[in-house]
This record gives C-alpha cells, sequence and structure tokens, in this order.
C-alpha cells in the first residue's frame, strides 16, 4: 500500500466513531483532509464541526459541512462528543507528538474541549519514545530569542519553521535531538517558557484511542 492509501485506510476507520447528529472535532493535515472528504461522502450528518486550522474549516465548508467556533458552540450548550485528528508521532501510552502542519494550539485546545480523542496515523508514526521527530512549540515573534536559548540549555537544537506564520499570527520553532521519556513532565516544563504560546506535546491530554494503519489492516490501540 502507498502511505496515501495507509493515510485513506486509516481516516476510513475513524468513522464510525462519528456520533451523528452531534458536533464534531477535526483535526489539520493530510490524513485529517482524507477524513474530511470520507466523511462528506459518506454523508454522515453532524449538528457541526469545530476545526484546529482554517484549512481545515475551508475544506470542510467546500463540503456543504457546517462549520462553528468553539465559543459559539460552548453557548449552544452542545458537547463535542468527539475529536478527529492525525500525529507526528505516537509513543505505546498514547503520548503525541503533533504540529507538523503547524496548528498545534488550536488542535490542543480542541482536543481539550471535545470528551474522547481518536488519533488516526499510519504506523510509520509510532515510536517507543517520542522525540524523533522535532518537537513544533509554537513562539510570540518577540520571544524567539529568549526561547530559543532556553530550548537549546535544556538539550534540544531548535530551529525556526522558515516562512511559516500559524493561524494566530506567531512563528514555530521545530526542535530537534529530544528524548523525551516522561511526556507529560516535559509538557508541563516547556509550558512554563516565557514566551511560549504552546507545544506540540499532547501528553496530559493524549488520545483516547488510536487507529493504526499498515498493509496489514487498520489496528485499535488504547493507552
Amino acid at each position: 500500500m502507498t502511505a496515501d492509501e495507509l493515510k485513506i485506510a486509516v481516516a476510513r476507520a475513524a468513522l464510525p466513531h462519528v456520533v451523528p447528529g452531534e458536533l464534531l472535532g477535526v483535526g489539520t493535515g493530510s490524513t485529517a483532509n482524507h477524513f474530511i472528504d470520507l466523511l462528506a461522502a459518506e454523508k454522515i450528518a453532524v449538528a457541526g464541526a469545530i476545526a484546529s486550522s482554517e484549512a481545515s474549516a475551508a475544506r470542510l465548508r467546500s463540503h456543504g459541512i457546517p462549520v462553528l467556533s468553539l465559543d459559539e458552540a460552548i453557548a449552544s450548550g452542545r458537547r463535542i462528543p468527539v475529536y478527529v485528528d492525525g500525529a507526528d508521532e505516537i509513543d505505546p501510552g498514547l503520548n503525541l507528538i503533533k504540529g507538523g502542519g503547524g496548528a498545534l494550539t488550536r488542535e490542543k485546545i480542541v482536543a481539550a474541549a471535545s470528551d474522547c480523542f481518536v488519533c488516526i496515523a499510519d504506523h510509520s508514526k509510532c515510536v517507543e519514545v517520542l522525540g524523533r521527530f522535532p518537537l513544533p512549540i509554537e513562539v510570540i515573534p518577540m520571544a524567539l530569542g529568549l526561547v530559543s536559548r532556553e530550548l537549546t540549555r535544556m538539550g534540544g537544537i531548535p530551529k525556526l519553521r522558515e516562512g511559516f506564520v500559524t493561524d494566530n499570527g506567531n512563528l514555530i520553532l521545530d526542535v530537534a535531538g529530544l528524548k523525551i521519556t516522561d511526556p507529560a513532565a516535559f509538557e508541563t516544563e516547556l509550558d512554563h517558557l516565557t514566551g511560549t504560546v504552546t507545544n506540540g506535546l499532547f501528553a496530559r491530554r493524549r488520545a483516547d484511542v488510536a487507529l493504526v494503519s499498515s498493509p496489514d489492516g487498520v489496528r485499535t490501540l488504547h493507552a
């Protein structure tokens, strides 16, 4: 199977997790794009979608799926039963690195607001220890030098993502050289770096379910 076929297979496997008639959180990236396309093709009626990026919102609207802001969803008093999104790395505890597409802050917000986080990915994203994929960190532009210095002190190798600005108007540092053995503790430590908006570790709010595709089929993993 090609990489694209693996993404389509795992995106399709997520469809049974959607609760018809309810709100749905939708992530960002190539696998999430396949999920959006399949959601529309299968005509699964949802009350509306809360998107983690402007790109995903545009794709949902192009299929006629209504998009709500998170504030609108909360004001309506309705739950978000499920959030579906991809990942850049998944460890055995379903801790994740996300943010390769630059939408980590909004992804983390929608995940936090949802009852169940269903992560969809292919088998190449599974690792024993997080850190092979450079960890994205969203940074306020004024603090770029300060945060870079602190990340270097912590043993990382930060690199500015050139020519990229987040939907929130901030910059991304991709941090290589990390071996993250305690993801929740490291996520908390990074959150205390002044000038950061958030980091791409999803450990305190990790995935509840991971669907992982391989040439042998789709496996369902639980923490």
